[in-house]
């Protein structure tokens, strides 16, 4: 046989074998990203979050218990709950009803959510995280912990160090924190306070080897270039916050939302 025809013959045996490994295709969280069940809002915004790219970067499986801190309106939640569910073990981490009457309001509205579809998200957990109290899940309990544009708000209110000591404590040995921030220039000092809610890469990887954590991989799927870092209402300029209402929102909407790193640490067995 011409080796041309054996290469033939392989590589249409290779396409008739089931995908295995690396080249696999997680059906179920392709199923999760589907739009059919996701907020319109949330889906324009996979454009710039790229969700299967980033859970396949993070290696988020279905089997696994995952917690996610302070989720807000629930992007990840509405696709790691349905992921999650059948298999797994999903944490969302928001402040206590009790430590402030905001903090009740927002409880309030996040077991709404949870509320409005219970076949998918009538499993989700609420744990405790912020208002002094920081237990995002039983201790030694996760495989995986997830934070996406927090880091500035705790700079901001003192606790970023509380924060990632409750992460590691959360973790098992082994576990993975994953980070995600928006980055702040490198040649600029760090203001302590992320007042822009722009945080230095290198201060955040500090702030987690500190904790404990060692840090594993990065990702360059967030970057965004066109992201200048230098506007009157910070990273809350951009989409999809577009603080300045109107004014140059075709500028900020064509810029899109703003240059993040992705971080990948494990605690170690």
């Amino acid at each position: 046989m011409r080796s041309s025809s054996l290469l033939a013959t392989v590589a249409a045996v290779a396409c008739a074998l089931p995908l295995t490994g690396a080249f696999a295709k997680d059906e179920a969280l392709t199923k999760a990203v589907a739009p059919a069940h996701r907020s319109p809002n949330f889906v324009e915004r996979d454009q710039y979050r790229k969700p299967v790219q980033v859970l396949e970067f993070i290696g988020v499986k279905p089997t696994m218990t995952v917690v996610e801190i302070s989720p807000g309106g629930g992007y990840w939640t509405e696709i790691l709950a349905p992921y999650l569910h059948d298999k797994g073990t999903y944490y969302t981490a928001i402040a206590p009803r009790a430590s402030s009457e905001r903090a009740a309001a927002a409880a309030d509205t996040w077991q709404k959510k949870l509320d409005s579809d219970k076949a998918r998200y009538g499993k989700v957990k609420i744990s405790d995280f912020g208002g002094g109290k920081f237990e995002p899940a039983p201790a030694g309990s996760a495989d995986v912990v997830i934070t996406a544009r927090n880091i500035h708000n705790w700079m901001s209110q003192g606790t970023a160090e509380q924060a990632f000591a409750s992460f590691y404590k959360a973790l098992k040995p082994g576990g993975i924190l994953a980070v995600e921030e928006h980055r702040a220039s490198s040649d600029k000092p760090q203001d302590p306070k992320a007042a822009n809610g722009y945080v230095r890469e290198d201060y955040a990887i500090g702030l987690a080897e500190k904790a404990g954590f060692k840090l594993v991989s990065s990702s360059d799927l967030l970057n965004n270039p066109k992201d200048t870092k230098d506007y009157a209402k910070g990273v809350w300029t951009l989409p999809p916050t577009l603080a300045m209402g109107d004014e140059d929102r075709a500028k900020y909407q064509a810029i899109g939302e703003a240059d993040n790193f992705l971080l990948k640490f494990q605690k170690p067995q």
